[in-house]
């Protein structure tokens, strides 16, 4: 029998740590079990107290955890992916009195009548507030402070190049990603966080994420190269105008949904620009024109685009058709890239 607390003690525990007043070597942190479970978050086994060594390199730890996931030097950012669901439930019970406020109101007078009795079919009653939040949306910035704006941007980046680590607020892997800057928050103009959400449903939905990273791919292309961030955004902004002009009345009704009819409506969208993009070789001198060309089809005929993305998805026998022959585009001397949306306020290619 054991003489005592002390005598029960065996050689290889004494073995597992240090002597007093030195730190545990980085190295031999992986083979300690209870540091393990400390770091998954789980409780110490009953009789091991954290002593101030283990204690230090627990934070050892963390720190290189830091600096490989690429937050060192930066505010904390949560590593854990976040799902559209997710995303979308929080702002369905934030408060965005304020974004509400900015959002456009709807238009009054003689043309709005005229609209009514003439023009397409108004949204229900009952789809006007998902409406609201989808406005709504589109007016609230991306806000360093919220850490749910923080974990859609890192699933985003994340789920496009397929990495297992973070990466910092600000920096050159943003432009990386198709966007103009440093900061992504920038090219959000007209579209706010609308734009980044529906960027979220297209990597975190599983029949669109092989598209996603196919049309990512194309964007680095050698010569048929873009800026994928800011196509996106530019998308959001046609899909949107498209909402506000109540082009998508009768989809919305018949789907009794709005959120999801924008969604898909974007994925179709950028179905489509990708398909004549790849397929008759496009560049981006090209961009303005397709763009414009690509409002148009959303605005006209979005429930077209909705079938083709439908065959896409199901693989039908036409979803990988050849795409009609588009007009001839303005040569490369004649398109001002920077003047790509020509609206005041809405983000632009360039």
């Amino acid at each position: 029998m054991s003489g005592g607390a002390g005598g029960s003690e065996r050689p290889e525990e004494r073995q597992r740590f240090p002597p007093p007043g030195k730190s545990l070597p980085l190295s031999a942190l992986g083979q300690n079990g209870l540091l393990q479970a400390l770091v998954q978050g789980a409780e110490p086994p009953a009789g091991d107290g954290i002593s101030e060594e283990l204690q230090r390199a627990r934070e050892e730890w963390e720190a290189v955890e830091e600096i490989q996931s690429g937050l060192g030097g930066t505010p904390a950012v949560p590593a854990a992916p976040i799902s559209f669901r997710e995303a979308l439930h929080f702002f369905e019970t934030a408060e965005l009195g304020e974004c509400r406020l900015r959002a456009p109101r709807r238009r009054q007078g003689l043309a709005a009548l005229l609209r009514f009795l003439f023009g397409p079919p108004r949204l229900q009653p009952q789809l006007r507030g998902e409406q609201e939040l989808a406005l709504a949306m589109a007016q609230c910035a991306l806000d360093d402070n919220e850490s749910v704006h923080m974990r859609i941007l890192q699933t985003i980046y994340k789920k496009l190049t397929r990495s297992h680590l973070g990466c910092p607020r600000y920096g050159a892997h943003w432009e990386e990603l198709g966007f103009q800057g440093t900061d992504p928050g920038t090219d959000l103009r007209g579209t706010g966080m609308l734009a980044l959400m529906q960027l979220l449903f297209f990597v975190m939905d599983p029949q669109m994420l092989p598209l996603a990273l196919d049309i990512f791919k194309l964007s680095q292309h050698e010569t048929q190269e873009f800026p994928f961030g800011i196509m996106s955004v530019n998308i959001t902004r046609i899909v949107l105008q498209a909402l506000r002009e109540e082009r998508l009345s009768r989809e919305c009704n018949r789907r009794q949904q709005v959120i999801a009819v924008l969604n898909d409506l974007y994925a179709a969208a950028f179905l489509r620009l990708y398909r004549v993009w790849k397929g008759q070789h496009k560049t981006i001198a090209d961009s303005c024109f397709l763009l414009k060309e690509l409002e148009s089809s959303t605005k006209r005929k979005p429930k077209q685009l909705l079938k083709s993305l439908e065959a896409f998805v199901n693989r039908s026998p036409t979803a990988e058709g050849p795409d009609p022959p588009s007009p001839p585009s303005p040569s490369s001397r004649e398109l001002s890239f920077t003047g790509l949306c020509d609206l005041e306020g809405e983000p632009r290619l360039g």
